[in-house]
């Protein structure tokens, strides 16, 4: 699944291929994957003739701004994004075209089809699931020390659990948190409530660092991610744990094993994350 490195990477890609593109319909081939409003065809008549005027983002929701609403995208497993001319053939598993006037598209794909589609009323998305449901982000300024040592302190979840949980942070997904626990040496394992506020920080301040390097290699392609304009990631160069059973630890020389947390495949150095 894309996580917050790999959507930010689509969000700046997109934002340099479709801003101030107007649409001049829409053709959707799966209708599950509209979600509000649940009727494909009212989807289509709200944002016939509305003109994109920012992406942004929330986690791992992509947020195409238009003059009066806001879709909000999220691409589940593995959707993906491209903006093509009108007279290529759509490639297949795409499900939704936007048709823009200047003759270009931007087309949806999605394999599993496990993608969401919601509009809002613009600037009153982050009202109402799924946006509402969401905690601060990595890089907003709500995801203070104060903020997650609180957190963590009413929870006997292990911490992998809790930094996976949306609510609490946006945008981890099982590849950060591993990498960023790793950095903080803490074991995965670790109930919340017991780790100390020096911990709790090294914590943050890891899951920001770690963050802020994968937006800087355009995230990390383990399996099928692209960005917008067909392009891997390259974090996975730089991953010091995840994905590195039985190979030696960077810091140590003791070897990567992988273990089950919280239903997850888990990649831990046992001599570093005591």
């Amino acid at each position: 699944m894309p996580e917050l490195p790999e959507v930010e990477t689509v969000r700046k890609t997109l934002k340099q291929l479709v801003i101030n593109k107007t649409i001049d319909q829409i053709t959707v081939h799966w209708g599950n994957i509209i979600k509000r409003p649940k009727d494909p065809m009212d989807f289509t008549r709200a944002l016939h003739g509305q003109t994109i005027r920012d992406m942004k983002r929330k986690g791992k929701f992509l947020l195409f701004e238009l003059d009066d609403l806001t879709l909000v995208s999220h691409l589940r497993m593995e959707g993906k994004y491209s903006v093509q001319d009108s007279t290529t053939e759509p490639l297949k598993h795409t499900h939704v075209i936007f048709h823009f006037t200047d003759g270009t598209e931007l087309r949806y794909q999605d394999v599993r089809k496990f993608g969401t589609m919601h509009i809002f009323e613009k600037g009153k998305e982050g009202e109402s699931k799924p946006l509402s449901l969401l905690g601060p982000d990595p890089f907003d300024e709500a995801f203070t020390l104060d903020y997650f040592y609180r957190k963590l302190q009413k929870t006997s979840r292990n911490i992998k659990a809790v930094l996976l949980d949306q609510s609490v942070i946006a945008g981890l997904g099982n590849i950060y948190v591993d990498e960023a626990l790793y950095r903080a040496k803490i074991h995965p394992e670790r109930i919340a409530k017991e780790l100390t506020k020096q911990e709790a920080e090294s914590i943050r301040q890891s899951s920001i660092h770690t963050i802020t390097d994968a937006v800087a290699q355009g995230g990390t392609t383990i399996r099928s991610y692209l960005n917008g304009q067909g392009q891997m990631g390259m974090f996975q160069q730089k991953l010091m744990v995840y994905g590195k059973e039985h190979s030696l630890c960077q810091e140590c020389g003791t070897p990567i094993i992988k273990l089950k947390v919280s239903g997850r495949g888990t990649h831990v150095c046992l001599t570093c994350q005591r």
